[in-house]
């Protein structure tokens, strides 16, 4: 059943940053009358319906009894301060990480970001071997290292986007550069951080959710009123708001839940090697459906790479058995 469960998340994981990834992408780029939806307000928007739709797992998991509900909330958050607490480390860093992105995509071409920011993965395996005590075999760094290589190949820029990225100053891609590896770093460990806290109690993952989903509606507020303050004084808060940009908010918060679950039944590692395999299947819708990109020989050379870097990291060599005797 927790193989199942690993395989279905991973599943799941995958559907769900691809379609944010084409949705988000065409929300941002679609041109219409009026101010567009600010980033910011989405992601507290996506934090809170986190928060309702843990809600109501947990409201489904004590039998649909709202007593239970009322006393489950009250005896695994509030009567557990310091628990609690714990989440804000990691939410926190995810806050930082969002923004940090934000400013590495605008300073950075879009390649450029995407092969960069697979760093990330390294970062997680670095991380939980050093606060998870996680052995990885040879075969799993030579998958970690061959995955980078595929990952590589597969968001290699074109000629296009390298006059693109020479027309930005030297200042600009420093800046870019520093954003993007300083979130690779915080991703990493945050999300070995929360995969530590899940592993060692025994609350409930919507649980953790909820009070993950707290902080990050805190923080999150905290960057809009920072941020874009004086933009949702003039035009509001859901300023910019359409059926796209509910769903993109949709899809951001089945993102929070579906890592949970990953992160839960998997690790952050796989975690990585499913947003990889993502990144392919955006590729490939781009060409046959948004017609906007052109693959190359050097793509199919690194989706092949990345196929076999996830068949390699599952990869568990059975030791010799000694021969019978007769």
């Amino acid at each position: 059943m927790s193989a199942n469960l690993k395989y279905l998340s991973l599943g799941i994981l995958v559907f769900q940053t691809t379609s944010l990834v084409l949705t988000m992408r065409y929300s941002r780029t679609f041109k219409e009358e009026g101010p567009r939806y600010l980033s910011s307000t989405a992601v507290v928007v996506a934090e809170i319906l986190k928060i309702m739709a843990c809600v109501l797992l947990v409201y489904k998991d004590s039998q649909c009894s709202l007593r239970a509900l009322n006393r489950i909330l009250r005896d695994e958050i509030l009567n557990k301060p310091m628990e609690t607490i714990k989440l804000a480390i990691p939410s926190g860093i995810y806050t930082l990480q969002n923004n940090l992105l934000y400013v590495a995509l605008s300073n950075l071409d879009a390649a450029t970001y995407q092969v960069t920011y697979q760093l990330k993965i390294l970062t997680t395996a670095l991380f939980s071997v050093s606060m998870l005590g996680k052995k990885l075999g040879v075969y799993q760094w030579l998958s970690l290292v061959i995955l980078m290589a595929g990952v590589a190949f597969v968001q290699w820029p074109s000629d296009t986007q390298e006059l693109d990225s020479k027309a930005l100053s030297a200042g600009s891609q420093f800046v870019g550069l520093m954003a993007v590896l300083t979130a690779c770093f915080s991703s990493g460990f945050a999300g070995v951080y929360f995969e530590k806290i899940l592993k060692e109690t025994k609350q409930s993952v919507w649980i953790r959710n909820i009070q993950l989903g707290f902080f990050g509606s805190v923080f999150g507020l905290m960057g809009v009123y920072v941020y874009d303050g004086e933009l949702v004084s003039q035009n509001g808060f859901f300023q910019g708001y359409n059926r796209l940009t509910w769903a993109v908010v949709a899809l951001q918060a089945l993102g929070g839940l579906v890592i949970a679950a990953v992160i839960k039944y998997a690790d952050n590692i796989l975690k990585g090697f499913a947003t990889s395999l993502s990144i392919i299947l955006s590729t490939l819708i781009s060409y046959f459906w948004l017609q906007d990109f052109v693959p190359t020989s050097v793509f199919f050379l690194g989706a092949i790479l990345v196929i076999a870097a996830t068949f390699l990291y599952g990869y568990d060599p059975k030791p010799a058995g000694n021969p019978t005797k007769a």
